[in-house]
């Protein structure tokens, strides 16, 4: 092949390297230049940031403070019972009318509490979880505190100071935490919490229960 072909292919080739090149090049680098937006979609809109002026108003605060006298919306706002599990300044001892104690709010509560409790409370609610278990042996085994901590075991749900809780304010636990567990408003929704309290005091009954608490017909199968 003549030498003037294999330069021409050769030239070429280097060539057709550039554009990735330069690409690359213009990714890693900061440009303090405004990109050029054919499609605008909504990189460039007309909003004020935190904290910004606003000339719009008299105060110049982009952020608004509340309306007085705004209220939430909805019909639970105000219901004591619903969202804090507290009835006339006393702990709730019943479920909300809303969610009545029936066989579908346990199982609701069964699958929500085996997926949020279980790690640290166990499926039995012992206090036995496997996250529970882990750390009780990393302690165990070490001889001080592991990464600078301590752990603090899970409860058992079926300890006296838990089952003499009443329903609402096992719902308070699960919202706000207590001691070293934390709360799970932001993660669980209220409906969810009320159920799954209503599984735990099904599993709290579970272990504690008599002969008298099982239906006549159903005693000879124990």
């Amino acid at each position: 092949m003549p030498r003037a072909i294999i330069f021409t292919l050769l030239i070429l080739s280097l060539m057709a390297l550039l554009p990735p090149v330069i690409a690359a090049n213009a990714r890693s680098k900061p440009d303090p230049n405004r990109p050029l937006n054919l499609i605008q979609d909504m990189d460039l809109q007309a909003k004020f940031k935190a904290q910004s002026e606003n000339d719009l108003f008299a105060d110049k605060r982009s952020q608004r403070p509340q309306i007085v006298g705004t209220v939430a919306q909805g019909e639970n706002y105000l219901d004591t019972h619903f969202n804090d599990g507290v009835v006339d300044g006393q702990w709730a001892t019943s479920t909300p009318a809303q969610l009545p104690m029936d066989m579908k709010l346990l199982l609701r509560g069964q699958e929500r509490f085996n997926i949020y409790c279980t790690p640290c409370h166990g499926w039995s609610g012992g206090g036995d979880g496997t996250i529970n278990q882990r750390a009780l042996e990393l302690v165990a085994n070490a001889e001080g505190p592991v990464n600078g901590t301590v752990w603090v075991a899970a409860k058992s749900v079926h300890d006296a100071t838990v089952t003499i809780q009443p329903i609402g304010q096992l719902f308070n636990t699960v919202t706000n935490g207590v001691r070293n567990m934390a709360g799970y408003s932001s993660q669980i929704p209220i409906a969810d919490r009320w159920a799954i309290v209503s599984y735990l005091k099904a599993l709290q009954r579970s272990q504690n229960a008599s002969i008298a608490d099982v239906p006549t017909d159903k005693r000879g199968g124990l």
